[in-house]
């Protein structure tokens, strides 16, 4: 252990020094990943900018070494575009503070929040720090109180984040950033996916269906909640068939919670009636599903605005990681739209379940409209994110 530990942070070290090492004219443009779930935000960008200046050339910093970024194979881009990217693991230990500190480049596009709240600070240079959200969750209640303070410019996913950003200077007296009417990437890749897909996605023609569970992690999540297995041994005893993806949090404070639930579900297991996930580049579940039982996690939206299909909401406790949210005064999305997009029941009342399900799928036509409409209000530029992102990015270091 000792050995391996000192081998990852003698990698770390020199991929600092390689970095460091690099020219000025090459450091202009840098992008981190906190974990290999950042790839879908940030990839949409990257490729459209390597598309829209053929001589740009990119760093990726990452702090985890299964990001797809470092693959061998890297299906996910042009391979041209790979002989413009420089790919560094840096951990998230002392290499990465003192990359941060020290980072000398032009712009840094990340989706971390709470820069220069804790230990990762703002470049003791000058540096254009550029935020890319990865949910279409609310900024003010979700988040914590001043996780958006320290960032220069602002990609917002849709007219809600406009309205909290800038609320939210309002009432702390922040200098103004700039807010980008930008969208979202992942939505955009699951959008296509399924208008590529469409006829090959059957819906469940009888009472059973397919269904994908995403709860959230901590006290609102709906799996972690005392009445939890029985939400699971419900849909079960009721024919349906179910994947449950597992927040990575939820696994990373908890990791025989996945053991535990396929040995309480063994005979399921076993019959290929569920299956527990815990890999969140996995899409076949999303895929098939007919529709998503979720709480307050942000994978909600995007099932529904990325695929057209309904989402069954356990009414838990809500995220809320700022006390102060109340001081903005708007209704978090999350809790404004969850009707339009769905249903809502409350935890423990299971007995619901059957008629709330074959509410939101007996209409499926009615159902995907409501969505469409919805999508429209709280969503920029569905498809072409990525390239206004790009062309944003290029013009905050040109």
């Amino acid at each position: 252990m000792l050995f391996s530990g000192l081998k990852s942070f003698t990698k770390q070290w020199q991929a600092m020094q390689s970095f460091n090492a690099l020219p000025e004219s090459k450091r202009d443009l840098v992008f981190y990943a906190e974990s290999a779930a950042d790839w879908p935000h940030l990839e949409p960008l990257i490729s459209s900018l390597l598309k829209q200046d053929p001589g740009l050339e990119i760093n990726y910093l990452t702090s985890d070494p299964k990001d797809p970024a470092l693959s061998q194979s890297r299906p996910f881009l042009d391979p041209d575009f790979w002989k413009r990217i420089r790919t560094f693991y840096i951990g998230d230990g002392t290499v990465r503070t003192l990359i941060f500190k020290d980072l000398r480049c032009k712009t840094c596009v990340l989706t971390l929040p709470d820069l220069e709240t804790y230990h990762l600070k703002r470049s003791q240079h000058k540096v254009h720090y550029i935020y890319v959200y990865h949910s279409l969750v609310s900024t003010h209640r979700v988040y914590r109180e001043h996780a958006f303070d320290s960032y220069d410019t602002i990609l917002a996913v849709g007219p809600h984040h406009l309205a909290e950003i800038r609320k939210t200077e309002d009432v702390y007296k922040l200098k103004p950033k700039k807010v980008l009417e930008h969208g979202y990437g992942r939505l955009d890749s699951l959008f296509e996916k399924q208008r590529q897909n469409r006829e090959s996605y059957v819906p469940s023609a009888g009472a059973a269906k397919r269904i994908v569970l995403a709860p959230s992690w901590g006290e609102c999540s709906f799996v972690e909640h005392p009445t939890g297995e029985g939400l699971i041994e419900k849909l079960l005893q009721d024919d349906h068939s179910l994947a449950i993806r597992l927040h990575p949090m939820s696994v990373r404070h908890s990791p025989e919670l996945p053991g535990r639930l396929e040995k309480r579900f063994c005979e399921a297991v076993r019959a290929n009636r569920l299956r527990v996930v815990t890999d969140m580049s996995e899409q076949q579940s999303l895929a098939e599903a007919d529709l998503m039982i979720c709480d307050w996690s942000g994978a909600a939206f995007d099932f529904a605005f990325g695929l057209e299909r309904p989402v069954l909401f356990i009414d838990t406790p809500p995220k809320i990681n700022n006390p102060a949210w109340t001081r903005i005064g708007m209704e978090p999305i999350e809790s404004r739209i969850r009707t339009e997009i769905g249903a809502v029941i409350r935890p423990g009342d299971w007995q619901e379940l059957p008629v709330a399900l074959n509410r939101l799928t007996q209409d499926r036509a009615e159902m995907r409209t409501k969505i469409q409409e919805e999508r429209k209000l709280w969503v920029y530029h569905l498809g072409s994110s990525g390239e206004v992102g790009a062309r944003a990015i290029l013009e905050a270091f040109q």
